[in-house]
């Protein structure tokens, strides 16, 4: 299984995490995390408004397949046709009496 520990802290200075509310940043550096921040969730907002409409897209799609193959099932479907004709050929047959 993957370690769960944060990994040992870097001698590189680009690739340390620091936490904004506990380090002295300056304005500017703030406005500059912000817009870093702002590009990178807009990036990944684009990619899962895709997904989404795709998604979406296809759903619609197996929706409007079923729905149509069903109607035309239907439209196909003469049982109750034929079963109300032969009812209507017994009742033609039958004995006649007063109670009919």
């Amino acid at each position: 299984m993957a370690d769960k520990t944060p990994p040992q802290k870097s001698n590189n200075p680009y690739a340390t995490r620091i936490d904004p509310t506990k380090e002295g940043l300056s304005q500017d550096q703030m406005h500059f995390i912000r817009q870093v921040e702002l590009e990178q969730w807009k990036k990944r907002t684009s990619k899962l408004r895709t997904r989404n409409v795709v998604t979406g897209l296809a759903i619609g799609a197996l929706v409007l397949g079923i729905y149509g193959y069903t109607f035309y099932s239907v439209s196909q479907e003469r049982i109750m046709d034929e079963i109300d004709e032969e009812a209507k050929r017994a009742r033609m047959q039958g004995p006649k009496t007063g109670a009919n």
